[in-house]
């Protein structure tokens, strides 16, 4: 049975924000054989999308993308108690991200990408699925030994004015999208207007504290504590008025009424 397993075809799925690092490595991993490109992705949430829709033998999965990255991704399939495929992760020259795969076992490619080096790694995934070992465990370690190291209070940046600006997740007051463009307002009477480089206010979502923010509106996240008054509004709805400087009303969508009567009880 072992000589099958061997020469079996593996599904597999690229992740990659930038397009050339994509074809490159779907050209390799075609000269090395037996691999079937099944998708390819651009960021995050396509990697979870893809990865439940193809369910891949083998994910090559890049570390640093906007909005969720890497480590996001393992977050969100393990939260969501999806199957783990084996993973292959692709990373610039980062020491830290290396000994932490090093440390847990999990296999890395360093860009740019070396032919040989795909090879190995497409022949460790192959030893691996004949081991009984679970790959969850090893992935959730290095998630959660990754996450540790992360700062509490992590940045966002905003462009403002020709410049680029690193702002306190605790100061952002809400974000809004329209036309495709995300607008991030900060609290307070100096509060600022920036734009964030995520596509989607959920890309944005995931890089904040779920505890602190809050979709209520399909086109609108709030920071909860920058919520100065709950406006009985029409039809049993609400707006929320929020501390800015404009004291922007933000309309809540029907869907979340039930969550913004849980938060404040009413």
């Amino acid at each position: 049975m072992a000589p099958a397993t061997e020469t079996a075809t593996l599904s597999a799925v690229i992740i990659d924000d930038e397009q050339l690092a994509r074809d490159e490595l779907a050209f390799l991993l075609k000269n090395v054989g037996d691999v079937e490109v099944v998708a390819q992705g651009k960021n995050g949430l396509d990697a979870v999308n893809l990865i439940r829709e193809h369910n891949p033998d083998l994910v090559f999965l890049d570390v640093q993308m906007p909005g969720l990255d890497g480590f996001g991704v393992i977050k969100k399939l393990l939260d969501r108690k999806l199957p783990l495929p084996k993973i292959v992760f692709a990373t610039a020259f980062d020491q830290y991200a290396v000994k932490a795969f090093e440390v847990n076992a999990v296999d890395y490619l360093l860009k740019p990408f070396d032919k040989k080096r795909v090879a190995q790694s497409v022949q460790k995934a192959r030893d691996k699925m004949q081991s009984a070992a679970p790959a969850s465990e090893k992935l959730e370690t290095l998630v959660r030994m990754l996450e540790s190291q992360k700062p509490q209070t992590s940045k966002i940046l905003l462009k403002a004015a020709g410049r680029m600006f690193l702002v306190n997740q605790k100061d952002i007051c809400f974000a809004s999208i329209e036309d495709g463009i995300i607008t991030v307002v900060t609290g307070g009477v100096s509060g600022m207007e920036g734009q964030s480089n995520c596509r989607t206010l959920e890309e944005l979502l995931d890089t904040l504290d779920a505890n602190l923010f809050w979709r209520a509106h399909r086109s609108y996240l709030v920071n909860i504590n920058h919520i100065r008054e709950v406006v009985p509004w029409f039809k049993s709805s609400y707006q929320l008025r929020m501390d800015d400087k404009k004291q922007t009303e933000i309309p809540v969508s029907r869907a979340q009424t039930k969550r913004l009567r849980e938060l404040f009880g009413l």
